[in-house]
């Protein structure tokens, strides 16, 4: 399992420029359900990019990967900017970073 997440939906300012950091950092799909809400197409969950008025303040996602360095490589060319560096935790290494709509998220990797 790589780059995945298990569920989230993520509120965001700029609904077309989340969508866009994501597809470019992950190659995932996005599936437009009107002006302000777009959804996730292979996370690995169901889940959507909410920009509607009523949405949540923050979420925080944790993306699993099997390659770190590359996954942090892929996050600041697609615009992400890294708010924690790699760090260990009991789990593994991982980072946290955010995307151009605001949200901040962690990428991780298991111990082998």
């Amino acid at each position: 399992m790589t780059d995945k997440i298990d569920y989230v939906e993520f509120p965001s300012r700029d609904r077309a420029a989340t969508s866009a950091f994501f597809n470019a950092a992950f190659g995932w799909g996005i599936t437009s359900y009107g002006p302000d809400y777009d959804g996730l197409e292979g996370a690995g969950i169901d889940g959507g990019i909410d920009q509607g008025a009523g949405r949540v303040a923050a979420t925080m996602a944790i993306v699993r990967t099997q390659d770190l360095d590359d996954a942090e490589r892929r996050v600041i060319a697609a615009g992400g900017v890294i708010t924690q560096a790699q760090f260990d935790f009991p789990g593994g290494r991982r980072f946290h970073f955010r995307e151009p709509g605001g949200n901040e998220l962690a990428i991780w990797v298991a111990r082998d």
